[in-house]
């Protein structure tokens, strides 16, 4: 009957400690950055955090979910390539609306056509497809801009995997490829904190990634 019964209370425990790790693996990797979220928010000033960690962090993610349609690994390893998209793209909304709000009389850059009101005040309307200028690139004026990026780079790869998903090395590829991004995560920190001689404005928290 003990025995039975120290049985009957391991399931449980066992099942818990499953569900924590569960838990740790799928959020473990997005709480450094809500305090930089909040640091952020609070000061009104992102020019201490890199945006490409955003952009290097998207492409490893989505890359990882396109990955586990050719070869399934865990669920909470998909997960954690959910959440961790999301927040990025919360990281990128504020830091747009900070920067864009500490910018005045710059003129606008876009990913997708421009709007004439966005353009400087002398220059004669124009409209185009692709306002892209590649010294801008990821330094867009508007959220939705990052959003159609994201969604055209999901949008092609998502098509190319689908046409070559019953290639292994395509497969293989794809997932060396999203391992190689997230290991370049750190190089884009660096040149900004570089570029600004200081590390002010970056919290150190995201060093535990």
């Amino acid at each position: 009957m003990e025995a039975g019964g120290l049985e009957w209370l391991l399931v449980p425990v066992q099942q818990l400690v499953s569900w924590g790790a569960a838990g740790a693996m799928v959020f473990g990797g997005v709480v450094p950055y809500i305090p930089q979220y909040r640091h952020i928010r609070r000061t009104q000033n992102a020019e201490g955090f890199s945006t490409y960690v955003c952009l290097v962090l998207l492409v490893a993610n989505i890359l990882r979910i396109l990955f586990w349609f050719g070869r399934r690994f865990e669920s909470p390893l998909l997960w954690q390539s959910i959440i961790m998209i999301i927040t990025m793209l919360l990281m990128l909304k504020l830091c747009t609306e900070v920067r864009v709000s500490n910018e005045l009389n710059v003129k606008r850059r876009s990913f997708a056509a421009a709007d004439s009101k966005d353009e400087e005040i002398k220059a004669p309307p124009k409209r185009s497809y692709l306002d892209f200028d590649l010294n801008y690139f990821w330094h867009w004026s508007k959220f939705t801009d990052y959003v159609q990026c994201v969604l055209t780079f999901t949008g092609v790869t998502g098509y190319i995997t689908y046409l070559w998903l019953d290639s292994s090395l395509f497969v293989e590829t794809l997932g060396f490829l999203a391992v190689f991004t997230e290991a370049m995560l750190g190089i884009p920190q660096l040149y900004r904190n570089y570029q600004n001689r200081s590390t002010e404005g970056m919290r150190y928290d995201v060093c535990l990634l």
